[in-house]
């Protein structure tokens, strides 16, 4: 094949990824975010934002590492500022909760996933395994607990009722990225012909980033070991806490890694998150499609018509 004709057949990238919100779907797309949440009354409320990411920028935050720190605080605010407005939508009563609430709320859900993925994992390994000072197996083993953890999280709490419909929607928001990415009309029916599983999703970026930390976390001890002399628990999350950023910018270049490689050592990372994501996604109903293909819509706005009904490769983490 020649160079001319390779470079006619090649897909063009495309950066479009979302989250499941509370009855509902959030789309980004280059230059915009729409969210899409069905009422209590069957009727759909759109919210569209232009947005600009910092990577875009700012030299600095365009770089490898730093984007992935950026990207992901980025997300984070996004996500709860787009969960936020679901809940009102959603469920209007319950929303009304006040701003105090709200904010008691958000710290007890960091203090909760510091003390279940941070602290506890490092505790166990300290007080039953006598392998402080050694970096590496130390952070291999707390790893695995860490590991453990999640799933065992993710496995409680796909049980509750609430929880799995925002699976579904999860779920709804991959076939309908799936769908635009394969340049087929999008519709309910071609959608729900797409796996509910993606290799950029949210739950495969924090399962690199937990495999990530094993690595930097025995090399920040290692450092810290050779200029203390000594380690304690105490000690390590003096270190550790602050390298949370790091780490996530790690993963992130991982996984945009394994987007666009079919190496086996890339396949085998990706198998991990897919799995996972039979717990985190779950088959959606037709009217949850539909929410998510007008999320989608709407984040593109007046540019709709030219984007779609063209094959596209992804980079995007969604």
């Amino acid at each position: 094949m020649n160079r001319f004709l390779l470079l006619a057949t090649m897909k063009p990238s495309i950066l479009v990824g979302g989250q499941a919100v509370i009855e509902g779907v959030m789309m980004r797309v280059p230059g915009a975010y729409a969210t899409a949440v069905r009422d209590p009354e069957g009727v759909v409320h759109v919210d569209r934002k232009l947005f600009q990411s910092v990577t875009e920028r700012s030299r600095l935050w365009g770089k490898p590492i730093f984007r992935g720190m950026a990207s992901l605080f980025e997300a984070m605010r996004m996500g709860l500022a787009t969960l936020q407005w679901s809940a009102d939508i959603a469920m209007p009563e319950e929303g009304k909760q006040n701003k105090i609430a709200e904010f008691f709320s958000t710290i007890f859900a960091i203090g909760l996933a510091i003390t279940l993925f941070m602290i506890a994992p490092m505790w166990i390994t300290t007080k039953f395994m006598n392998i402080e000072k050694e970096a590496l197996w130390f952070n291999l083993v707390s790893g695995a607990f860490r590991i453990m953890f999640f799933v065992v999280y993710l496995l409680v709490i796909s049980l509750m009722k609430d929880v799995r419909r925002l699976f579904q929607y999860h779920g709804a928001e991959h076939r309908v990225v799936y769908n635009f990415e394969s340049g087929n009309d999008i519709n309910v029916e071609n959608a729900q012909s797409f796996p509910t599983q993606h290799p950029r999703c949210g739950t495969s970026f924090l399962f690199i980033v937990l495999l990530s930390a094993i690595l930097v976390f025995a090399f920040v001890d290692t450092v810290v070991m050779y200029f203390l002399g000594t380690i304690s628990l105490p000690i390590r999350l003096l270190f550790h806490l602050p390298m949370i950023p790091f780490v996530s910018g790690v993963g992130y270049e991982l996984i945009k890694s394994t987007a666009k490689s079919d190496s086996l050592l890339y396949s085998l990372l990706k198998k991990p998150g897919l799995w996972l994501q039979n717990i985190t996604t779950k088959h959606p109903e037709d009217n949850m499609v539909e929410v998510s293909i007008t999320a989608l819509k709407e984040a593109f706005g007046d540019r709709y018509e030219n984007m779609a009904g063209k094959e596209y490769t992804a980079e995007a983490i969604g």
